[in-house]
């Protein structure tokens, strides 16, 4: 008599039948099979054969808007490695109903065949209509993810199921989007490199219904986020913070002429904040005077200690994040460009703006 199988002893390895039950039980079993299909037959043509399609889709729509509705004619659809395995048993089917000429074989079969000509019909309708637009993507630092925003709208009378968008490896979360609902996607997209780190296409997908067949369409917007210079680990002390007489007109920090309002920011003293304008609008405000001493601090590209451009560059970086972090004003000289001290969030950005986009040639030309 077979006795059954044992289970894994705690220190045993599990095998490869062990990886496909996991799969299997883990309820994505019929993408992950499709997946794995894919990848292992034939994999350099398959990308080859991916790459061409890319490339005359690109020629065949050229550079999209901002926003698209999505038509009929430009989202395509093929079966899955499901959809095939449906088909051929299908096919099957059908042999062994005319080899048998069984007149319940046939209505099965031709049921079955039915279906899956409807699955196909509503798998392209799905994403017909939906109209795709860029909704942003905010700066990061070099090293992290650049998150892409798109939102997709659903203009239809009909729900929409199990949308999700797709750029090279990065997917995003599955959403379903009711009538004349809206919804925003996001993509994480790691980011390298300073500069600006360029989208150039990504593609809306569905499986519903049944995980039949796929239904894609490729849009190529060319969108871009803006990369900051990673902030060094270890960088060496700043300059001196050099004290102004009679210069600061943008905070409340000062006991001298008063010069107007300014909105109210964490830190600010009680003192300062005006009160009654709260009691009559309900937004709270701080007072700013004119005629205050300030100190500021100069980051100067040449100043820094470092032979490197790109470990410059994050020195530079760290002092910004760390001084802004505190609130101190600070300036920054870079070959080309020369902003002078001042804090906030737009000071910020604007800094580091610069420092993601400099590059040896300006610096050249400067010295020259």
């Amino acid at each position: 008599m077979l006795e059954p199988p044992e289970k894994h002893a705690a220190g045993a390895r599990p095998t490869a039948m062990d990886g496909e039950r996991a799969d299997y039980e883990g309820g994505s079993h019929l993408l992950a099979g499709d997946r794995r299909f894919r990848s292992r037959l034939f994999p350099p043509l398959a990308a080859a054969l991916t790459s061409r399609a890319e490339r005359w889709a690109r020629k065949r729509q050229g550079v999209d808007h901002r926003s698209v509705r999505l038509r009929s004619r430009r989202i395509y659809i093929l079966p899955t490695g499901v959809g095939a395995v449906f088909a051929f048993m299908t096919f099957a089917m059908l042999l062994g109903s005319m080899n048998y000429n069984n007149n319940l074989s046939f209505v099965l079969t031709f049921l079955l065949a039915g279906l899956g000509f409807v699955a196909m019909h509503q798998c392209q309708r799905n994403l017909v209509d939906l109209e795709v637009s860029f909704a942003g993507a905010d700066p990061v630092f070099a090293g992290q993810a650049a998150q892409f925003r798109i939102a997709v709208t659903n203009h239809s009378a009909h729900r929409r199921y199990n949308l999700q968008l797709f750029a090279d490896a990065v997917r995003s979360d599955i959403h379903d989007l009711g009538p004349g609902e809206s919804r925003v996607f996001q993509l994480g997209i790691p980011a390298q490199r300073r500069g600006l780190l360029h989208l150039e296409r990504f593609w809306i997908r569905t499986l519903f219904p049944f995980e039949l067949f796929r239904a894609w369409a490729w849009l190529h917007m060319d969108l871009c986020a803006l990369v900051y210079p990673k902030p060094a680990d270890s960088a060496p002390l700043p300059p001196p913070s050099q004290t102004a007489h009679g210069h600061r007109q943008h905070d409340a920090r000062g006991e001298e002429d008063f010069a107007g309002f300014r909105e109210f920011h964490d830190g600010d003293s009680p003192r300062h904040v005006a009160w009654k304008a709260y009691a009559r609008s309900g937004e709270l405000l701080s007072k700013q005077f004119a005629g205050a001493d300030t100190s500021s601090q100069w980051f100067d590209f040449d100043r820094v200690d470092d032979g490197d451009v790109e470990a410059r560059l994050s020195i530079l970086t760290r002092w910004i994040v760390d001084a802004d972090r505190t609130r101190r004003d600070f300036g920054l000289r870079i070959p080309g460009t020369a902003i002078p001290p001042a804090h906030g969030d737009a000071h910020r950005h604007r800094c580091l703006e610069v420092l993601a986009a400099f590059n040896d040639t300006n610096r050249l030309k400067t010295a020259a």
